[in-house]
């Protein structure tokens, strides 16, 4: 009970970011009040939660703090409950919105299309919804914050709503969530089991059977995944991302896509009180196939934005393999390898919010110096931007899964989850899964090289337009969310050791063991999972030969060139006219995965007429799922809409003898 102060506070820093989307509406158009103002307060509040979060994992020890607010309905007050899970994710949302609130301090100018204290209070409604989303007990307060997460992140979609395929990205963007929110209603009225009882204390003591839990499950599945943008469901990933404002975009993929990621971990490993193999299958081929498609067309892609949506979609999938290789091993008994998953889960989770959304604002940062997303316009910029161009190196080699940052630590314990599935009960399954851990080293590999593409076209090279020239560098307040993000993204590389003993709660709680006392038994220096002899990785002594390396060749080169410089012109086939039209193209890059993936996508191609006086070549490559799914979809929709309307069209004739047969069939069915 002496923790209980740390829910109160959580609930404090939600309420306070409330207070400041107030003041946001208070001060609907003073873009300096706003921005250098309200933006700040929010990061520190972010902060503040940030710690929280970590108090919540290290002091607490595991144990639950509960709270009980007569904020709802008659009957149906909230409930609200930190724990482990909630801690960590908590700790993880104020990482983010420090950083992005930080960043928002400069970058928001103008509003994007949208007054400074309208965007504000949306954004800072957005927060709060996911803070209280994290922390609610019962299916209405999580509900409530759930529908208040969608309509705010939905404003914020369409913050410039006078653009039509902006408010079609928002349009999509919101129907799908409500679609998954429609199963998550259904999902929680399974889980309450005819109790009437809507807390989640009730859930958990309910014992579903086997078949009631698997839809449970799925609708969970469904309703989760929807927010968390996997496949069939990530559509609106890619057009709502690119069509936010940069910020927005940081938020939503830093954490936004995670809420659907808590959820479904709330519900499988929490609320239902078993886990059935083939639950996990299912996770782990949907995941698959998301991380696959999500890296192939990330790397095909000529606008920023959507490139990195794209990235997201793939790291989504990543996710929901580790999740599903968690099921697995516990559906099994196998607790110690589920803790490894799951650490490698959570890990995940953290590096993903770090990298992505420090991607994601250098993007901003971009947009705003040049005007220009699209990578065939842009180059050269690191000598126009250096601030900006070595912040997001340092998020693009994370993103690529390169020691001794971030990305490669989540990974690499990925891919050690996946060494120990020779040991799991079932042949099938012992066939299988090295041939995904196969599929899983080709998808971080395209990763790298999408990575590759996007910070050599946009830092590269020579520029692509004149206008880049005018290019200015990230301002101070843009410069603070980078180092924050850079300083994440860096400790989570190098501290592997510590974080995964922070972690141990959450597992514990999860997967009902954890790493610590693994990790525990070596060096602080080295990171080993399960033994230090099945395997090991020092980040520190990675590092630092690494710097010795590149010392030793500045050394070297120092020494025998005496420091002198030879400059030539560099050979171009002859032509000695070499201009930035001769550098790799981002269509260039893609084309050889458009050609090897080629059955991923609906390809539309514009070839010129010879004799067209400016000839352009144009190749679209389309998602085949809505051709598939979507598309004979909404033409169903279509059919039975014309078909109310003709009922509706009736007269009140019609309407009586619809009523009258209707009592009958009523009558007769009763009566049986």
């Amino acid at each position: 009970m002496e923790h209980r102060f740390v829910i109160q506070l959580a609930l404090l820093v939600a309420a306070g970011w409330l207070a400041i989307g107030g003041a946001g509406l208070a001060n609907l158009r003073r873009t300096r009040v706003v921005a250098h103002g309200l933006f700040p307060a929010g990061a520190c509040l972010g902060v503040l939660m940030f710690g929280v979060g970590l108090y919540g994992l290290c002091a607490m020890a595991g144990e639950a703090q509960t709270v009980v607010l007569p904020l709802g309905l008659p009957g149906l007050p909230f409930h609200f409950r930190l724990d482990a899970l909630s801690a960590y994710f908590l700790a993880v949302l104020g990482m983010v919105s420090a950083g992005v609130s930080a960043f928002s301090a400069g970058y928001f100018r103008k509003g994007e299309g949208t007054p400074p204290g309208l965007l504000c209070f949306e954004y800072h409604a957005c927060l709060a919804s996911l803070a209280l989303a994290l922390l609610a007990d019962d299916a209405y307060s999580f509900l409530v914050a759930w529908e208040m997460l969608t309509i705010s992140a939905t404003f914020l979609v369409m913050s410039n709503s006078r653009i039509a395929e902006i408010r079609g990205a928002a349009f999509l963007y919101f129907l799908i969530s409500h679609v998954g929110a429609l199963a998550l209603l259904l999902c929680f009225g399974l889980l309450q089991a005819n109790t009437g009882d809507y807390t989640f204390a009730a859930m958990r003591a309910q014992h579903l059977t086997p078949f009631w839990a698997s839809v449970a499950f799925l609708l969970a599945l469904a309703g989760f995944g929807a927010k968390a943008g996997i496949f069939p469901l990530h559509v609106w990933l890619p057009e709502a991302h690119p069509a936010a404002p940069s910020p927005v975009s940081a938020l939503m993929s830093g954490f936004v896509l995670k809420a659907g990621v808590y959820g479904l971990l709330r519900t499988v490993f929490d609320l239902l009180h078993l886990q059935i193999a083939w639950w996990g299958v299912l996770m782990l081929a949907l995941g698959l196939f998301t991380a696959l498609l999500g890296v192939v067309f990330s790397a095909i892609q000529s606008d920023m934005k959507r490139l990195l949506a794209y990235s997201s979609i793939d790291n989504i999938g990543l996710m929901f393999v580790s999740m599903g290789l968690a099921v697995l091993f516990r559906s099994f008994g196998m607790n110690g390898l589920a803790a490894l998953a799951m650490t490698a889960l959570l890990y995940q989770i953290a590096s993903h919010a770090a990298f992505k959304s420090l991607l994601f604002i250098g993007t901003g940062a971009v947009l705003h110096a040049t005007g220009e997303r699209n990578l065939g316009r842009l180059g050269g910029l690191i000598h126009r931007m250096p601030w900006t161009a070595w912040t997001v190196l340092a998020g693009a080699l994370a993103s690529a899964g390169l020691p001794p940052l971030s990305g490669f630590v989540s990974e690499w314990l990925l891919l050690q989850s996946f060494l120990f599935t020779p040991a799991l009960p079932n042949s099938f399954l012992n066939m299988s899964v090295p041939v995904i851990a196969a599929l899983i080293a080709l998808v971080a590999a395209l990763a790298g090289y999408t990575m590759v593409k996007f910070f050599g076209i946009v830092f590269l090279g020579q520029p692509r337009e004149a206008s880049l020239a005018r290019a200015r560098d990230a301002g101070m307040w843009e410069r603070a969310g980078f180092c924050w993000f850079v300083a994440a993204t860096v400790l989570l590389g190098l501290l592997p050791v510590q974080i995964v003993r922070v972690l141990a709660p959450v597992t514990r709680q999860l997967a009902g063991a954890d790493l610590g006392a693994a990790v525990s038994a070596s060096r602080w220096l080295l990171l080993a999972p399960t033994s230090v002899d099945r395997a090991s990785y020092m980040p520190a002594v990675f590092l630092a030969f690494f710097v010795c390396c590149c010392a030793l060749a500045w050394l070297l080169v120092r020494r025998f060139y005496h420091g002198r410089l030879r400059r030539a012109a560099p050979w171009a086939c002859g032509n000695p006219f070499v201009t930035a039209r001769m550098q790799d193209t981002a269509e260039g890059f893609g084309q050889p995965i458009r050609e090897i993936f080629a059955p991923f996508f609906r390809i539309e191609r514009h070839v010129p007429s010879p004799f067209d006086a400016q000839p352009t070549y144009r190749v679209v490559a389309a998602d085949r799922t809505w051709a598939w799914l979507y598309a004979p979809l909404a033409r169903g929709v279509q059919r039975v809409g014309a078909l109310a309307l003709r009922l509706q069209a009736g007269r009140i004739a019609v309407y009586l003898t619809y009523s009258f047969v209707a009592l009958i069939v009523l009558l007769v069915l009763v009566r049986r």
